[in-house]
């Protein structure tokens, strides 16, 4: 059997945890709002609509905050279309993914829904269509105690007290050709208007926190030149810089879909750079932090790419890679037809998928504070019409935010390699060739608070490796629990009817002594060392 060896102590000490790294996204596509999260005639329903298995799971799983309503469908959305009485709002076209907008789900839903999801709303402003004017009136609508003619008709509207948003994003992924009134070829000006807007937000309520677009994908041709021109503009004015990756690999390459997290480092490492060559340009005291607001990674089949590019996501894409897309009608959501939302093979293999971009924003604590699993409502807490339900990736984002709090240390890994094969599916999923990638990946964290620590780390191998864990550098710390997941077919699916197919289990044949810890990772597996 391989070895591997790792070794976690409190010195290596990476920064203090953001519990909002573990947060969720929702944006209004096909059935994600509008049959998922509200359904007025799901037997569930509460008062306003909201399904109440779906807010129960979502209370369950503890999840710290969501960023909301979008997404590529912001930049085409009025906020203000879609408060009041339903029967005056106003439908619209959603332009970014072809689809009618009853605006019955509005910015006050948003809140409540948040509100009884007991998750703090992450709130993205429509930068693409609007402007300062709308943002503007937004925040004070929002936010503002009373008194003026948008915060009285909050109140009016049956919303007394503030809904409290903290966190504002300043539109969506503006450096994308996809985007409505994308900034892709100005990003000065982006970097301007985020800037004013920004101090606009601050201006009515001093005590919130600003996120300014960064690269929506590292592929993109102007990534990261477009986030340092940004940057230059806004630097004083906003807290964060938001980034999105998406990481698809060829239908069946496992080693590839895997490997999502050294892209995600190589991403991560980058930004940090062009932060930092900003803050040194502008001798500025403070270090931009990141959010990272949008990540998943799937399987998807060969497709083709233009020749001549590089590999770089060019202006005219979204024409020339969407023309079925663009040509399809605008539909609507039929919330009695919701589809089962989650996918249905490779369960175990997408968990770790998304976890190991998980254990690279938590290496990263330091810089990256907030997270947002895209898909976490289907890929994690899955749904149909009907039910709700646990996917095999539910589990480690539990054990995450569980167990995950405090300071994150930095791991020592001595592990078995393996080699990546790059691939070119089209010119939004590419890959370069990795070499010697460790077959074993960790991340750790300590909660001062309760003394506990936690090793989480994942078995990327098809082979089993026996592994020694050195934790001897938390001298009053010893084993409580070894938790574990693994499927050993990797065709097993997590149903409403077969919620468990797969779950994590204790182990209890691991075993500590002087502060070393054996343990025997199955192949593809989850696991969980927890220290008391």
């Amino acid at each position: 059997m391989e070895k591997a060896k790792i070794t976690v102590h409190p010195e290596f000490s990476m920064g203090r945890i953001d519990p909002r790294l573990y947060s969720g996204y929702l944006e209004p596509i096909g059935n994600w709002v509008y049959g998922g999260v509200w359904n007025p005639d799901h037997e569930s329903a509460d008062d306003m609509g909201f399904r109440t298995d779906m807010l129960k799971a979502i209370r369950e799983l503890g999840l710290p905050a969501v960023r909301l309503p979008g997404g590529n469908f912001i930049s085409g959305w009025d906020w203000r279309e879609s408060i009041g009485t339903k029967e005056k709002r106003k439908q619209r076209l959603d332009l970014a993914w072809r689809q009618y907008e009853p605006n019955i789900f509005g910015h006050d839903e948003y809140m409540e829904w948040s509100r009884r999801a007991g998750v703090d709303p992450l709130y993205t402003i429509n930068l693409g269509s609007s402007g300062i004017e709308s943002a503007i009136q937004c925040i004070e609508y929002t936010n503002h105690e009373g008194g003026t003619h948008w915060s009285d008709l909050r109140k009016a509207n049956g919303y007394e007290k503030p809904h409290a948003v903290k966190t504002w994003y300043l539109g969506n992924e503006m450096d994308g050709p996809w985007q409505i009134h994308s900034y892709e070829k100005d990003p000065a000006s982006y970097g301007i208007k985020a800037h004013e807007i920004s101090k606009a937000l601050k201006w009515v309520d001093p005590s919130i926190e600003t996120v300014v677009c960064g690269t929506s994908s590292p592929l993109n041709r102007t990534y990261p030149q477009w986030d340092i021109q940004v940057l230059e503009q806004c630097y004083e004015t906003v807290d964060y810089i938001s980034l999105h990756y998406y990481h698809n690999a060829g239908i069946g390459d496992i080693a590839g879909f895997l490997n999502a997290s050294s892209v995600f480092e190589d991403f991560i490492n980058t930004s940090i750079a062009s932060c930092d060559h900003v803050q040194a340009k502008m001798r500025h005291p403070r270090k931009m932090m990141i959010s990272f607001d949008e990540y998943g990674v799937a399987f998807a089949p060969q497709g083709n790419t233009f020749h001549g590019r590089a590999g770089r996501i060019p202006h005219d894409t979204y024409l020339e890679f969407s023309y079925d897309h663009l040509n399809r009608p605008f539909r609507k959501n039929e919330i009695a037809n919701t589809a089962p939302r989650g996918r249905g093979t490779d369960e175990m293999i997408r968990a770790l998928g998304l976890t190991s971009v998980l254990l690279t924003l938590l290496r990263h604590s330091d810089r990256v504070k907030i997270g947002c699993m895209t898909g976490l409502i289907g890929a994690a807490i899955a749904y149909d019409r009907d039910h709700v339900w646990k996917r095999a990736a539910y589990y480690p984002f539990d054990h995450l935010n569980r167990f995950g709090q405090g300071i994150s240390i930095l791991p020592s890994v001595k592990s078995p390699v393996f080699d990546v094969k790059g691939f070119n599916l089209n010119e939004f999923h590419q890959m370069q060739d990795y070499a010697d990638v460790p077959c074993i990946e960790a991340a750790a964290t300590y909660n001062e608070e309760k003394d506990e620590a936690a090793v989480f780390i994942i078995n990327r191998s098809a082979n089993a490796i026996e592994t020694e864990v050195d934790a001897r550098g938390f001298e009053k710390l010893s084993l409580s629990k070894h938790i574990a997941m693994f499927d050993k077919s990797l065709d097993s699916i997590n149903t409403f009817e077969k919620p468990n197919a797969i779950a994590p289990m204790i182990i209890p044949e691991t075993k500590s002594e002087a502060g070393k810890i054996l343990i025997k990772l199955e192949p593809y597996s989850w696991n969980v060392l927890c220290l008391a």
